[in-house]
């Protein structure tokens, strides 16, 4: 062992000093210098030099790639789930009166039933909207359709139900129809449109004719209420004031059955000055299998990558190769998630036990019967047909 003690008698050291670092820091300069960067390093062994240049930077670009599945999946740690709804249990068989029907839920039937109004705003879905309107015709007194040339998130987009309006004739004397100008101002968080739109529907009700105690449906396009829930609640009086309907959650068609939990769709009894068109929550009361959410059905490729970049949660495209028209048919076929997402639920076991493709079911009982009779024109909707054109 060297010991060396200068003059002061208070310095030693434990090895024999490097020439090279020794000259290096016994000077008084405050640059880092070359021969002190390379003194530095030479103190440096393999393993915290493969930390530094390999394992680091590999952490930070999958962070990068994949920071939205990790704040998806830590979610429980930061955000509480919501209050449970109050389920009301759903009754009905086609044998079974009205009368019958309203008593099992504890209602009273009606002497005549209410009016009912279906209000949507538009913004492509030709296919569902047909589907939708086909379903609920034989309850509907008035159908309501606000559309708009501009997407939420402010991209313009032709008139789509104005050019298809022929198909819709069936329904022509019993519809309301308005269009309301975009204002196109990107990067503009794209609910404060969407809100927007909500309220110029309410004055389209208004000139619909809409009166106190009608039954309102507020749902989006592709959330469908059975038309046997629609009859119950115009038939029935006692019924909640506001009341939301539970529906089965397919996406990319009614071969892939996500869950029974979309809750958004709700059914108001109309009041003057109070009703508003909302979709978020209204009330804890909840009906029980009261109809369908097809998410992202679409008959032609154009359109998924169309809404991906339209709705209000475009932010989710996070990058430009989930828009190839290749990768969106194959995530389809496979009951994936477009986005490369997590699910969004509150607990670990919810999110691990979604995690992955949406198991296929080969049910196609209890859909809406204008879809199966019409089932060669809306195949691609049916469980064993993925496969979307192209345009």
């Amino acid at each position: 062992m060297w010991w060396m003690m200068n003059e002061g008698g208070g310095h030693y050291c434990s090895k024999k000093t490097d020439d090279i670092c020794g000259d290096v820091f016994g000077q008084e300069s405050s640059r880092l210098s070359m021969s002190r960067i390379r003194c530095i390093l030479r103190g440096i062994d393999l393993k915290t030099y493969i930390f530094l240049f390999i394992l680091v930077p590999t952490c930070i670009f999958g962070i990068y790639i994949h920071g939205q599945k990790i704040s998806y999946f830590l979610r429980p740690i930061w955000e509480s789930p919501p209050k449970p709804f109050h389920d009301i249990p759903h009754y009905f068989h086609e044998n079974v009166s009205m009368e019958a029907l309203c008593e099992l839920h504890g209602w009273r039937i009606r002497e005549f039933p209410r009016r009912v109004y279906d209000a949507v705003l538009f913004s492509n879905e030709v296919d569902i909207l047909t589907i939708r309107w086909k379903e609920l015709y034989p309850y509907i007194t008035h159908f309501v359709l606000l559309e708009s040339n501009s997407t939420f998130t402010g991209i313009p987009k032709p008139m789509v139900f104005a050019s298809h309006r022929d198909q819709f004739k069936f329904i022509e004397p019993r519809l309301t129809y308005g269009t309301i100008g975009g204002r196109f101002k990107k990067g503009e968080n794209p609910f404060v449109e969407e809100a927007l739109q909500r309220v110029a529907l309410d004055y389209l009700l208004k000139i619909a004719g809409i009166s106190d105690d009608d039954l309102l449906i507020m749902s989006d396009v592709d959330e469908i209420p059975s038309r046997h829930t629609i009859n119950l609640l115009r038939w029935c009086d006692d019924i909640p004031q506001v009341l939301h309907l539970r529906l089965k959650n397919y996406l990319y068609s009614f071969e892939f059955l996500v869950d029974n939990n979309s809750w958004r769709a709700s059914v108001h009894r109309y009041q003057t000055g109070k009703t508003r068109y909302a979709h978020y929550r209204q009330t804890d009361e909840i009906l029980a299998d009261a109809g369908w959410h097809c998410s992202f059905c679409f008959r032609h490729i154009s359109e998924f990558i169309f809404k991906m970049k339209a709705y209000s949660h475009n932010d989710r495209v996070r990058f430009s190769h989930y828009l190839n028209p290749k990768r969106v048919q194959r995530v389809i076929c496979k009951g994936a998630d477009l986005f490369d997402m997590l699910p969004e639920e509150y607990t670990f076991k919810d999110i691990i036990g979604k995690m992955g493709p949406i198991p296929r079911s080969f049910s196609a009982v209890h859909l809406p019967s204008y879809l199966l009779e019409n089932a060669d024109k809306y195949k691609f909707l049916l469980p064993g047909n993925c496969l979307r054109e192209n345009e």
